[in-house]
């Protein structure tokens, strides 16, 4: 019996010594998501807490308690569908989409708050009320000094990672916050903005918006200037919501990497201010990267089409009955219970990601949430704890750790070192002046 088994014995070991060893099992996709999000963390390109503040709290921080925002007294006024308007009837509570432990849940290893401000302002109010968002989300910062950390440069956020604090810098949403002037622009970067985006909804004095009729066919000469300006700072060009040929205007003027800080791509979702392929291999010949934003409306060819349906259909009904806008709003009604609103999803917010990595690689591809910004009824994506989800989903469609490493923080460190670089190698130019305007 013992040399039968040590025969067997015998046996079994010159079969494994004589054997290729097992190959290991390949990581799943939620292993690989976890690790490239452990190498780098999220660093989201647009985030709207500071217009919340704005529009529920009037900027009064006493009481705000930004570790549960569950509970926020108020209303997303984009994501209600308002255009930024308050409805006849707000709701008590209208949750927000961002506070710390969900932030800290969803990976989040920086963030640029958008010190957004209404686009239907004056200059010079708009001038003021850009201060008073930057003034409102530094004190915020400041207030949670355990989690967040206040940052104006990459070594900054690199330093923070270390530290496992969000970096939080600032990013202006529209070229209105400005005022028509250089020397407000150099004031905001002299308060810590690191990006601006040249529009927003529609088009200012010197820049076309993606949604207005087209004004300066894209960039004036001072637009043009502006540009220059804000890369001879080293403050990052934002070219979300402007209009194709603003993009193109601004790509011949870049002598440094740009961003898109929440756009898509128009090739799966036609809506104007996403971005056409011709746009992005300009991107790509640039050394920029687009953020790919998770607003429904710009995520989905079929709620693109709806809404623009809806809007016929509103036209239609005030035309019929001038005088009855009670018989106007049931009929609405009734057309929108006859055709269902369409529902975005997260493997939609995916194909905008896939479609741009195979026309320009992942080297140009970023996140730029939007979140409590109009970011509502995303299904997969509720706020910022679920950004894990998209990269697991990124991952099941065939994207290695190092790709997704380069998504989640990578690239946007990147351009931003590199329009640091491009600013110390022109810090002997002189300013660009522009004369005052009253």
């Amino acid at each position: 019996m013992r040399n039968v088994w040590l025969s067997g014995l015998s046996g079994v070991a010159l079969l494994a010594l004589g054997s290729p060893a097992l190959a290991a099992p390949a990581p799943s996709p939620e292993a690989i998501a976890e690790a490239a999000l452990k190498e780098a963390p999220v660093w989201d390109g647009h985030n709207d807490v500071p217009e919340q503040l704005r529009n529920r709290r009037k900027n009064m921080l006493a009481g705000f308690d930004f570790r549960d925002t569950t509970k926020e007294v108020g209303e997303d006024l984009w994501g209600n569908g308002n255009m930024g308007q308050a409805s006849a009837a707000p709701r008590k509570v209208d949750p927000m989409q961002t506070d710390l432990p969900r932030l800290r849940k969803g990976k989040v290893g920086a963030q640029f708050w958008s010190v957004y401000v209404s686009a239907n302002l004056t200059e010079q109010q708009a001038v003021q009320a850009t201060f008073e968002q930057v003034d409102v989300m530094k004190r915020v910062i400041a207030a949670n000094p355990a989690d967040m950390q206040y940052c104006d440069n990459a070594a900054c956020v690199e330093k923070a990672w270390k530290a496992g604090k969000i970096a939080s810098l600032m990013g202006a949403e529209g070229g209105h916050s400005i005022g028509g002037s250089l020397a407000v622009l150099r004031q905001l970067y002299g308060a810590g903005v690191r990006y601006m985006t040249l529009t927003h909804f529609k088009n200012n004095s010197w820049a076309d918006s993606g949604t207005d009729a087209p004004a300066h066919n894209g960039l004036t000469p001072f637009g043009k200037d502006v540009v220059r300006e804000m890369q001879r700072l080293g403050m990052l060009v934002d070219l979300s919501h402007v209009s194709q040929k603003t993009m193109l205007d601004a790509l011949d003027v870049a002598g440094a990497p740009v961003i898109f800080s929440h756009s898509n791509a128009q090739a799966i979702s036609p809506h104007p201010r996403n971005v056409s392929d011709d746009v992005l291999d300009k991107v790509k010949a640039n050394g920029g990267v687009v953020m790919v934003n998770f607003f429904p409306g710009y995520i989905s060819k079929g709620q693109y089409v709806w809404n623009a349906d809806r809007a016929g259909e509103m036209a239609r009904q005030k035309a019929l009955h001038p005088d009855r806008p009670d018989l106007a709003a049931a009929a609405l009604k009734a057309w929108e219970a006859a055709h269902p609103k369409p529902v975005a999803t997260l493997a939609e917010v995916a194909e905008h990601i896939t479609h741009i990595a195979q026309r320009i690689g992942t080297d140009h591809i970023g996140l730029g949430s939007d979140f409590d910004g109009g970011s509502v009824g995303l299904a997969g994506l509720p706020d910022v704890s679920a950004y894990p989800a998209l990269f697991v989903e990124l991952a099941k469609r065939g994207m290695g750790k190092e790709d997704l490493k380069k998504i989640a923080s990578g690239n946007i460190l990147r351009v931003l070192k590199a329009a640091e670089s491009y600013a110390a190698a022109h810090k002997g130019d002189a300013a660009i002046e522009n004369p005052t305007s009253f």
